[in-house]
């Protein structure tokens, strides 16, 4: 009997995982990729729960989920769980480390590799035996990540006043043109914003903050080049300008070695990307999170 009811709440728990998953995603595609499983495994969970209570948690709205009145009252319960599973987790992986750091597991979210790695690789350095993990997503998603407690901590270039959270500076890395190395402009030392006017420019997705500063940069400047194409990702973006593509705004930090590339700083009116380091205020003093942040410290000062 005590074993039937441990089976049963551990598949109680997948389940409800998944609902919650689903219903942050109001999607089971995106719900899926989260995930890492299928979306008919993640469909048919869903179904599970529902035919096990005879409920119904979600409205279909064409493409789109809502949540029903059971499936609302559902969503605090199921994060409550999650979150109580989460510090369950995180006890267990810094037990090995609260004697002198000799063990644990630290997991890191990030917008982009450029300024957590030399972190990563410094506190490897230190402390072997821990063993790292870095998640790379949009600010959006590593900050949700880091508030569900999925990740330790988080890297982002966006500055949220979050009373759940601890905030510090960690890098600020002006923006430069990127653009071909055969590029008439890339002959020059230095540019101006009015260079960039008919150019065809390459820009990160809505809510990235790289295309909010370089809009904004723009926009006071008057200048109105060609947008050629919205691209998801840093790599996509260096891609396409080596491949003659356009032009794009980046941080100096986050421009590639390559040969094809060029960049060039601007004279005056360039904005500065600024990256956070954020921790869940009640966890900053833990001392796997307090050991990788002095890391991060020591790197940024």
């Amino acid at each position: 009997m005590a074993r039937f009811a441990r089976k049963t709440a551990a598949m109680l728990s997948v389940l409800l995982s998944s609902f919650y998953e689903v219903a942050r995603q109001c999607s089971v595609t995106a719900a899926a990729k989260r995930l890492g499983i299928s979306q008919p495994t993640l469909t048919g969970r869903i179904r599970q729960l529902e035919e096990q209570y005879g409920i119904e948690l979600f409205y279909r709205r064409g493409s789109r989920l809502e949540l029903t009145d059971v499936g609302a009252r559902l969503m605090p319960l199921a994060q409550g769980m999650l979150r109580e599973a989460a510090e369950a987790d995180f006890l267990l992986r810094s037990a090995g480390g609260l004697s002198g750091l000799g063990g644990g597991r630290l997991r890191l979210g990030a917008t982009g590799p450029y300024y957590i790695l030399p972190a990563m690789a410094a506190f490897r350095q230190a402390y072997p035996r821990i063993a790292l993990s870095l998640d790379i997503g949009n600010s959006r998603e590593v900050i949700e990540a880091l508030c569900d407690c999925r990740v330790d901590l988080a890297v982002s270039s966006h500055a949220l006043d979050d009373e759940r959270l601890c905030r510090r500076t960690i890098a600020r890395s002006p923006l430069v043109l990127v653009l071909r190395a055969d590029h008439p402009l890339a002959g020059r030392t230095v540019v101006e914003l009015a260079d960039l006017a008919g150019l065809p420019l390459l820009l990160r997705e809505e809510g990235s903050m790289t295309r909010q500063l370089t809009e904004q940069a723009l926009a006071a400047a008057g200048v109105c080049p060609v947008q050629a194409m919205v691209l998801g990702s840093r790599e996509a973006i260096h891609e396409a300008i080596r491949l003659g593509l356009g032009c794009s705004l980046l941080p100096a930090g986050e421009v590639p070695r390559h040969p094809e590339l060029a960049q060039r700083p601007f004279a005056a009116g360039a904005p500065t990307m600024p990256e956070y380091l954020y921790t869940l205020r009640e966890r900053t003093g833990a001392p796997l999170i307090a050991a990788f942040a002095a890391h991060v410290a020591t790197l940024a000062d």
